[in-house]
């Protein structure tokens, strides 16, 4: 039976989990992330929870419960006299906000729930095998590094009762060589699936801080319920206006151009990025594209939609398009991409993001699918 506290602990976690999941759209629509701490988890502010108590106050004085109380008296708490609201500042600390420590499969099982999401399923031939050394069994030969003493203690123990050398009064127990017992490993294959981001992100000047503060915030939830998918997860930053660049993280976010926008040539580094770093038959590949719809010219869009059929698709397991609603965006490039490949398919996922609060219906389009 667990004991009380475990219990408690443990229904703890429950109430917490909940309240995350109940305030998630608020959290995410504020455009807060989990902050990482270096024991691989990541502290998440929680709403006040306030536990039921008993409260003592003073019996001095009437009220509604106390003496000779009239209907419409004000009730006085705790006894303390009514004050005018003045004063000097009190000495106490003020109320701290909560913050708990979730790990990265905590926090995808609390988006996954809130969202409904589907457990991915890796494409096809997808799978890196490793292999492991599991110490699991007890052997009779080994290194001394791996000596069991326990079990070799039992085994002289045993050897002695049995040969009547054993003496209850003067208990000594000394192993011989046959008594040994070792740490056998047994070596076992495991099937790992290895999974590449892509972002690619459109920084010309109709691109604000409000258009790149959603992506920032929707990558990251993407990301978080990725790698609680995937054993292994790399993830590449491209950004571009009329050319594109691989850039890192840090500089995805910051970057703001004024020129004009060119989208093929984001699709062109993507693609030579998969081609030269990821075999499609290796790699779970993932290019999220997010923009305001903006694009130079029509010409232009014909050859986004070439690369896509010719190169992209083939080699992905989905492509994802977010297109983040801006006032100085014509939003024409989900049209095209629309019409030709339909709201909602199987190789391509469109996702219109008119706000912060839409986020995480743009994270469900994305990730519903299970792909």
């Amino acid at each position: 039976m667990d004991h009380p506290i475990k219990r408690d602990h443990s229904r703890f976690k429950k109430i917490v989990k909940g309240k995350i999941r109940d305030n998630l759209k608020k959290y995410v629509s504020q455009g807060s992330l989990p902050h990482p701490k270096s024991n691989g988890k990541y502290s998440i502010p929680l709403p006040q929870i306030e536990t039921p108590r008993f409260k003592f106050g003073s019996d001095e004085g009437e009220g509604m419960g106390q003496g000779d109380g009239q209907p419409g008296d004000p009730v006085e708490g705790d006894g303390q006299e009514k004050g005018d609201g003045k004063g000097e500042a009190g000495q106490d600390e003020g109320k701290k906000e909560l913050e708990v420590d979730l790990t990265i499969d905590e926090l995808a099982s609390i988006l996954g729930e809130e969202l409904a999401l589907p457990k991915i399923e890796p494409k096809g031939k997808k799978n890196l095998q490793s292999s492991k050394d599991k110490y699991s069994s007890i052997g009779t030969v080994g290194p001394d590094s791996l000596k069991h003493f326990k079990r070799s203690y039992k085994e002289a123990l045993k050897r002695q009762v049995a040969t009547g050398t054993y003496d209850a009064n003067n208990p000594i127990i000394v192993p011989i060589k046959s008594d040994m017992r070792y740490r056998s490993s047994v070596n076992k294959i495991e099937n790992e699936n290895s999974a590449v981001v892509i972002y690619m992100m459109d920084v010309s000047g109709s691109m604000g801080d409000e258009q790149k503060e959603i992506v920032r915030t929707e990558s990251f939830w993407i990301n978080l319920w990725l790698k609680s998918q995937y054993k292994d997860i790399e993830v590449r930053y491209i950004i571009h206006d009329a050319s594109a660049k691989e850039v890192d993280e840090d500089t995805f976010f910051k970057t703001r151009e004024s020129g004009g926008t060119l989208i093929s040539s984001a699709y062109k580094l993507c693609n030579e990025i998969i081609k030269a770093d990821y075999d499609p038959s290796e790699w779970n590949i993932y290019p999220f594209h997010f923009s305001d719809g903006d694009n130079w010219s029509t010409d232009d869009t014909k050859f986004c939609l070439k690369l896509l059929d010719d190169e992209i698709l083939p080699a992905s397991n989905v492509f994802c398009y977010g297109q983040v609603e801006s006032r100085y965006g014509s939003g024409q490039f989900l049209k095209d991409l629309t019409q030709k490949y339909g709201s909602v398919g199987d190789s391509v996922i469109l996702s219109q993001i008119k706000n912060k609060e839409a986020i995480l219906d743009s994270i469900k389009d994305f990730l519903g699918k299970g792909k």
